[in-house]
């Protein structure tokens, strides 16, 4: 055979032109590796990841334990649970039967479970569930609901009537609060629809359909092959995480899935297979909050403080696990996250930094959060001691460690668990002189002061908070209570 040398020409242009696009793949695939070691080094991430663009999965990956006491490894298709991430799943379903006329989206409440209380239920739709607009109060809002509740197994008709019915507390579509009591509702529409349960009716319409072998309704007594174990973090390495019944989270957060799953599940969104366009753009269609159903629809600015995507996506927390899914329409990129250490407050930074890799920009590499470093000392000195050291820090390495306002308050929520509230109260007073302008530290001043029983103070930082950030609606409602009449409730919307 002889060598046309114009055409071994064209074919060594070709290879050398192939090299920077596979060079540069090869070299995003690394940074985005090395970002996650970094995270997972210092503890902030331990779990698995998939980075995805139009072309495919550019990284899938897993990265520390799955099991700490026997050493197992996370891998790509280990399972977590993935807690309110659950919710889109949930509100597919409910679509799906608007599509098939077994639901209309402004069906009452009443009528869509007719056992639920009328006065109430008939002046809440589908949607006030869908997209958390219907006033009802979230059983997880329900201050000993962790401590006497979330061990203890409910059928779902019980758990409605006591956990799930409770007076509104606002006008149904006049306010946005994230409601785990709607989703827990919407489960229950579900079962009394299709005849089967909400673990049956997920699995038929979604699951099995799309392929995701590895997803299903969690189950504790489940023998489940690769299940990642929970844990949460302590000054002296990791603790398992509290027990937690998973019939309670139910269709607002009782799934377990893998990365991989859940990247087939983005792709399906992407086409028409389970819903018509319409109603999957309903579904994405941004509401109070920029809640959609199932899904927000927020805007995430990267590392370079320019470069603003359009993302739709939801996280998830409870007991252990922490999820983070943000997909990219525009781009079809994507960035999944399933972590096992309960490390949902580094889950956006993180994904901030993936995305900023994929677009080319330099990622903000992780730093030590505060918090771990002051935990270490909280036993060994007083209060006054500690804060001394963070303002010792804050002062000669302010580069060194993460002293954003979410290290204090986390601090400070740790000493009300601890049931030192008087050092919590100092905590919080400490992260309102450093974040004079966020309304959130006002708030969590203002339950401190309320812990040791000091109501007037409290009231005054409930204020701050609400003038900073009217939408907060912890503090709002803490205030409605403070300020009610003695001896009187306060007030709840009634028909």
């Amino acid at each position: 055979m002889r060598w046309n040398p114009s055409r071994l020409l064209g074919v060594l242009t070709m290879a050398l032109l192939c090299i920077p696009v596979a060079a540069g793949a090869a070299t995003r695939q690394q940074a985005l590796d090395r970002l996650l070691t970094q995270y997972h080094q210092l503890r902030q991430f331990n779990g698995a990841a998939l980075v995805a663009n139009e072309k495919g999965i550019v990284l899938k990956k897993a990265y520390g334990q799955a099991n700490f006491e026997w050493n197992v490894p996370n891998t790509p298709d280990t399972k977590f649970r993935i807690a309110s991430v659950t919710k889109q799943f949930t509100a597919m379903v409910i679509l799906q039967l608007v599509a098939e006329g077994k639901l209309k989206l402004d069906d009452t409440l009443a009528s869509a479970l007719p056992d639920y209380r009328k006065d109430t239920g008939s002046r809440i739709t589908l949607t006030h569930l869908l997209n958390h607009t219907s006033g009802i109060p979230s059983y997880t809002n329900a201050p000993d609901f962790f401590s006497k509740v979330s061990r203890n197994p409910y059928p779902v008709a019980d758990f409605v009537k006591q956990f799930a019915s409770g007076d509104l507390e606002f006008e149904p579509g006049s306010k946005f609060a994230y409601n785990n009591s709607g989703y827990y509702l919407l489960g229950a529409i579900i079962e009394r629809v299709t005849g089967k349960t909400y673990a049956e009716a997920v699995q038929e319409r979604i699951f099995t359909p799309l392929g995701m072998k590895d997803s299903g309704y969690d189950v504790s007594t489940t023998v489940l092959p690769k299940r990642a174990s929970g844990y949460e973090r302590s000054p002296d390495g990791y603790v398992n995480a509290t027990y937690l019944d998973m019939s309670l989270p139910y269709a607002a957060g009782s799934l377990y899935s893998t990365v991989e799953d859940l990247y087939r599940w983005d792709r399906a969104l992407y086409e028409n297979t389970l819903l018509p366009e319409a109603l999957k753009q309903r579904m994405f269609t941004p509401g109070l909050e920029n809640y959609g159903f199932g899904l927000r629809m927020d805007p995430l600015p990267l590392s370079d403080g320019k470069t603003v995507l359009a993302t739709i996506g939801h996280s998830g927390g409870l007991n252990g696990f922490s999820s983070r899914i943000y997909r990219v329409p525009a781009s079809r990129e994507v960035v999944i996250l399933l972590d096992n250490t309960a490390r949902g407050d580094k889950l956006k930074e993180l994904s901030v930094g993936l995305f900023s890799v994929l677009h080319g920009i330099p990622p903000q590499a992780p730093r030590e959060g505060i918090r771990e470093l002051l935990s270490r000392r909280l036993d060994r000195e007083p209060i006054a001691k500690t804060l001394a050291y963070y303002r010792e820090l804050k002062a000669s390495k302010p580069d060194a460690y993460d002293f954003s306002d979410g290290e204090l308050n986390s601090l400070g929520y740790k000493l009300l668990r601890m049931k030192r509230a008087a050092d919590a109260v100092e905590v919080f007073k400490l992260n309102v002189e450093m974040f004079p302008r966020v309304g959130n530290v006002y708030d969590s001043l203002g339950e401190a002061y309320l812990a040791v029983g000091d109501k007037a103070r409290a009231r005054v930082n409930y204020r701050k908070a609400l003038e900073l950030d009217p939408k907060n609606a912890n503090a709002a409602e803490a205030l409605q209570k403070l300020e009610a009449p003695s001896g009187a409730p306060a007030t709840k919307v009634v028909p």
